[in-house]
This record gives structure tokens, sequence and C-alpha cells, in this order.
């Protein structure tokens, strides 16, 4: 019996079924688009089994499913392999003329690709992947000389000239047809069938409304309003489009809601320019710095116990939701390295494991930041006092008493370190590798 010729749709962090561009390229050619969706076990296998995000995509790729058998006649196939096993499985079922999918820029995902593109050329398949994720990927927004930004505000404005160069264009993908496959049995695998446990945590869904848009910057500093999108895992993951948030930032005019955007694109580019960074501090010297490292100290500060308390509500936060307000990010992230002086490296680490809009880019980019590591880092000089930065951002304490209850209290825990001692040994510790 002859093999039904097709060609593949491959779903990775692109999971919906609108506004997408590799799917819309797959179901424009003459044959019969199949989409699949592989839970790659060269990334399950390094996450805790009942990791919250492996939730997530379940459940999103299952109402993708039902949508596909619903509206199209169609399916989903959702495999548990490595990516090379699955795909030599399915040329054993179908003749796959083409593989669609989108770019994914991570060091991981380039050697994943390189490795079926092995495959494919074997095979004599075409494998074609497009720019879904990002309005401007890799060098496509540079200095006049072909090199990288490596500083925000210029990228910025090069950015945003870029895009008045390309507008309207750019936003625009049109409709596109029926052309899935019509088949109702494909293989679908359950979260217990690849080894986990439904996670007690959700992925929040997102608000985009307008009015939260406009009062972005009025009311992003504040832990205990919600005055943030929670757009961010939704982004990591493609469940919307990054052209639809562009447009509702676009329409409200509000440049700080669209700098946030574009900060996410210029540590994508980073990572892509300067893959090492991933590893490596981007200005060489602070890899000299001389972290303390104290396993029991990196440990209070994982749980939520230094008895600073908006780190530790933060702390907290990330533990029990898997989110944590960008603004008490920021000094946490501080408070580790520069406090404690203990390797931005464990932090990111452990923000990778719990953070459910985890993007390697930004979060390697955060964390040099903090440690003044970076590109465009803050001066290894500045400091985050986690005293004042109480009175500046949550100075109610409404954010402080939902995480820590025992604040204010016998209870809570006495300070792991001296705030003006750990300044100072952190000054003289940095000022000794970077000198």
């Amino acid at each position: 019996m002859r093999k039904p010729s097709v060609n593949i749709f491959w779903f990775r962090r692109d999971l919906r079924l609108d506004d997408n561009k590799g799917l819309q390229e797959a179901l424009k050619g003459n044959l019969p688009v199949l989409p699949i969706f592989i839970f790659d076990k060269n990334i399950l296998n390094k996450l805790p089994k009942n990791d919250a995000r492996v939730t997530f995509i379940h459940d999103r790729i299952t109402k993708m499913r039902e949508e596909l058998q619903t509206s199209y006649g169609s399916s989903l196939g959702v495999y548990h392999d490595t990516p090379v096993n699955v795909f030599s499985s399915l040329l054993e079922d179908f003749e796959i003329e083409a593989v669609f999918t989108n770019h994914d820029y991570e060091p991981y995902a380039e050697r994943r690709d390189n490795q079926v593109y092995d495959l494919f050329e074997q095979e004599y398949i075409e494998f074609n992947s497009f720019k879904d994720q990002v309005i401007f990927e890799k060098s496509e927004v540079v200095k006049d000389d072909g090199d990288p930004y490596v500083v925000y505000t210029p990228y910025m404005k090069k950015w945003k000239q870029t895009l008045g160069d390309t507008l309207p264009e750019i936003f625009e993908i049109p409709p596109y047809g029926d052309n899935f496959l019509k088949i109702s049995e494909l293989p679908f695998c359950s979260l217990e069938e690849i080894g986990f446990t439904r996670s007690d945590i959700e992925v929040p869904d997102y608000d985009l409304d307008p009015q939260l848009i406009r009062d972005y910057e009025n009311s992003r500093n504040f832990p205990a309003k919600e005055g943030t999108s929670r757009i961010g895992p939704h982004l990591r993951f493609g469940t919307i489009g990054i052209r639809s948030v562009y447009r509702k930032a676009m329409a409200e005019k509000n440049e700080t809601f669209l700098n946030e955007l574009i900060w996410r694109e210029f540590f994508m580019q980073i990572l892509w320019h300067f893959p090492h960074t991933r590893k490596e501090s981007f200005k060489k010297k602070y890899d000299r710095i001389a972290w303390r490292n104290n396993e029991k100290e990196f440990e209070q500060w994982c749980k939520g116990c230094t008895g600073y308390p908006l780190v530790d509500a933060g702390m907290r936060e990330l533990n029990a939701t898997g989110y944590m307000h960008n603004r008490v990010r920021m000094l946490v992230a501080s408070f580790l390295c520069k406090h404690l002086l203990i390797d931005w490296r464990w932090g990111e680490a452990y923000f990778a494991e719990k953070l459910l809009d985890y993007e390697m880019s930004s979060n390697v980019g955060n964390w040099q930041w903090a440690a003044g590591s970076g590109v465009d880092a803050a001066p290894y000089f500045r400091i985050f006092n986690p005293i004042t930065q109480v009175s500046k951002f949550d100075k109610d304490h409404k954010y402080i008493k939902k995480w820590v209850p025992e604040y204010d209290s016998d209870n809570y825990v006495t300070p792991i370190v001296d705030h003006k001692e750990a300044r100072e040994r952190c000054l003289a510790t940095y000022k000794e590798a970077v000198s």
C-alpha cells in the first residue's frame, strides 16, 4: 500500500493555530499538512516530574488537537522521543516531501535542528524554517558596520527605525487555508505516559487590556499591584503571536511597554551573537570574581529565608507560583550576587527551573546585568539596598505580608548578612577582580 504524501508542520515554541508564519507557509503548499508536536526527551529528562511548564504545554496541545479535529477534520500527532527518532519513525508511515517549522535560537535548538537537517538531507526532505517569535532576529538590527549592538538604547532606537521602514507588511499574516491532512487517528501521549504528573501551579492568562497598557509605567514597579501583563509564558511558548502583542502596544502608543518587548529581542540577539554568555561572563574579567558560594546561604535565599522581607517575598512567590514581579527579580538577583557573593550562574539555574516564563536569553542577560558582568550591565558598585527598596516599592508592606506572613513578628528570621558589611565586602571583592 502506497504511503500518503504529506508536508509536516512541527510545532515548537508557537503553540497556536492563528498568526503563525511557519504554519501559514506549510498550508500554502500542494500537499496536505500533518501537524506534530514532540515532547523531546533531551529536554524533558532534565526537568522536575511535576514541572508546571510541561503541564501548560500538554494542556495547550490538547486544546489545539481538539480544535484541529473539530474545525478541520484533522488532528495533531504528539510524540515522546528525540526529534531524530520521531522523524525516522514518521518516514515509515508517510512520504514526507517537506518539514516546516519556526526558528528557535537557543544553543540546544540549533544543535537539534542541525541533527534533523542531516536526516532530512539523507532522505531528500526539504527543511523550511521561518521567523515567528520575534519581529527582528539575528543580524536584522545591527550597527552600520554590521557589528551587533551591546548597549540597549542604541539597539532600541535602531529597532524602531527599522520597524518604521518596514511597516505595515511586517505585521500582516494573511488568513490561510484548510489544507490539513484529514486524519483522526494520530499518536497522543498523556502526561503520565511522558513521565510527568500534573502540577499544582497554573500559568495565568495574560492581560493585554488597553487600560493596563496605558497605565503600565505608573504601576509596573509595584509588586502588590496587578500592573503587569503576565504575558511572559505565553510569549515563551507562543500561545500568542508576537505581532499581536506589538499591535496592541503600538495602538496604545505606550513607549514603556513597547521598550520592554524590545528588551526581549535585544537579549535574544545577544545570545545568538555571543552564545558563550550562557555560561561565561560577557565581560571576561568578571569571571575572576572570588565568589563565596556558601551553600547554606544559597539554600536560605532559595527558600526565602534571608531576613530581608522583600527578597524573601519574591523568592516565596516564585516557589509557590512560578512567577516573580520584575522589580523584585532585580532585587533578589542583586542580593544573591552582591550581598552573598554567590555566582550569578547559581541563581540563573534556579530561575531556569522555577520560572514559568523562563527564556534563556532574557534570564542570562538579566542575571549578568545584575552581576555587572553582562552587556549594558549596571556598574558593579551599584548595589540595590534591600531595605530602601521596601519603602520605594512596597511601603505599605502588602506584597511582603502576602508572602511573608510572619514578617514583623518574633518568628521572622534575622538577616543572614548585614547590609553595610555585605556592601563593603562586595565592593572590595569586585574591585580586586576587575581592576
